[in-house]
């Protein structure tokens, strides 16, 4: 698994105590965040989709432990037949347990996964000790720190749908607050017709860390139209419900409108039939009309988008009006787990990081001129650059680091159990 070496200053990194200590606390934030399930939450698979905590738990893992340390030939694996187990995608590594039967796997036990865990990162800290993480296994090892990241996201996602399965509808934190806000009138942001740069530059020759999937950067036309100031919210969505949005064919591409019909879709994921709560990390509570809407499909942000009178932006429009913004929002590390209202931005887009993913109308697709990392790991995001859209911006289960104007996240057009909602966009 070659590819190009930086140093630890390309990787953002003045000393190697910095990655380490990058390491440590996002390994300790992941066992943070399963800490309040028990081994029976862990290993419950809800759909296909989804996957169990503890499998979670111990594909990171493996990702360190496999691409990482075993770059040493003298190196031997915990348990070698676990590669078979927690493999998730690498097909250039070796076979894969199938993902819909991740829910099986009653062994390893929890306790086994936990104490895997402590076993690499203990190996981990000595690779450090002993000057064995060179620039190679350092830019491996930042590329794993945010690998782990985006599970971190897919554990409260996973977990979500699963404690929603339960027909008790227990919470999955009992402490997380409740946070309702004023929010504001949404308005229009113009911009005029403008040639843009977007992406970022290939890393790790590139300041700063970016997926393959961002690269490289390139110029756009965008033509002149006008965002919306924030994300739809609750009570805007409940009113598309309200006048029959998913009653109505003429709104909903012919593929959307056959799920509509299939699944029995008439109001967003988590909505109880009053609609007036939905489930969260939470719990059962009280829907708050002005916070964004989410766990929308794409198929129901581009038919509420129709019903609006409007579309959804394109990645390019997106990426224009949130490289002028701080990375500024409401993020997994806020500890709120869900949504919230947006406050006043006179002028300006709000909310375009944190709170909901944003779909966008463009389909996930390589760059002009992009190219995979090398090696294994160059099955990490191009691979999967079919029937998929792209969607911007993180979410409330985002950490706040890991999200930046580029970044490119990407589902399929039914999949809803993510922290997605949408914003408007419109021709000038």
């Amino acid at each position: 698994m070659s590819a190009p070496a930086a140093s630890l200053t390309a990787l953002s990194f003045d000393t190697s105590a910095d990655l380490r200590e990058r390491f440590g606390r996002i390994r300790a934030r992941t066992a943070r965040l399963a800490a309040p399930l028990s081994a029976e939450d862990a290993m419950v698979q809800s759909m296909p989709d989804a996957s169990p905590a503890k499998w979670h738990l111990a594909h990171t893992t493996w990702f360190f432990e496999r691409f990482v340390l075993a770059r040493d030939p003298a190196y031997r694996p915990v348990d070698a037949a676990w590669d078979y187990l927690f493999n998730s995608y690498y097909n250039s590594v070796g076979p894969m347990h199938e993902r819909p039967r991740r829910g099986l796997l009653t062994r390893p036990s929890l306790d086994e996964v936990k104490a895997y865990r402590d076993t690499i990162d203990a190996r981990v800290d000595d690779a450090f000790d002993a000057g064995r993480i060179d620039d190679e296994a350092a830019r491996i090892l930042l590329l794993g720190t945010h690998h782990e990241q985006q599970h971190q996201e897919l554990l409260l996602t996973d977990i979500k749908h699963a404690l929603w399965c339960n027909p008790l509808r227990p919470a999955y934190r009992d402490d997380l607050p409740s946070s309702t806000g004023a929010g504001s009138p949404l308005a229009w942001c113009p911009c005029d017709e403008a040639i843009v740069t977007v992406g970022a530059a290939a890393w790790p020759a590139g300041s700063g860390f970016a997926y393959d999937n961002e690269s490289p950067p390139h110029r756009v036309l965008v033509p002149a139209h006008a965002l919306a100031s924030r994300p739809i919210s609750n009570g805007e969505y409940r009113a598309f419900i309200d006048e029959g949005g998913y009653r109505d064919p003429a709104l909903w591409m012919s593929a959307g409108w056959t799920v509509v019909q299939e699944a029995g879709w008439n109001r967003p994921l988590y909505w109880d039939e009053g609609l007036d709560a939905a489930f969260t990390l939470g719990g059962m509570r009280d829907i708050d009309p002005h916070a964004p809407v989410c766990h929308l499909s794409w198929f129901e942000a581009d038919a509420f988008a129709r019903w609006a009178g409007a579309r959804l932006p394109t990645e390019f429009e997106w990426e224009q009006a949130a490289r002028t913004q701080p990375v500024a929002g409401h993020f997994a590390d806020d500890d709120g787990l869900h949504p919230r209202a947006a406050p006043p931005s006179p002028g300006q887009p709000a909310q375009l990081f944190g709170d909901v993913w944003e779909w966008t109308s463009s389909g996930y697709g390589p760059y002009p001129g992009f190219a995979p990392w090398q090696g294994s790991l160059g099955e990490y995001n191009g691979k999967f650059m079919c029937g998929q859209w792209v969607l911007r911006g993180g979410s409330c289960a985002t950490p706040r680091d890991h999200v930046r104007p580029t970044y490119r996240n990407f589902f399929q057009s039914p999949d809803r159990w993510q922290f997605s909602g949408l914003r408007l966009a419109r021709d000038a």
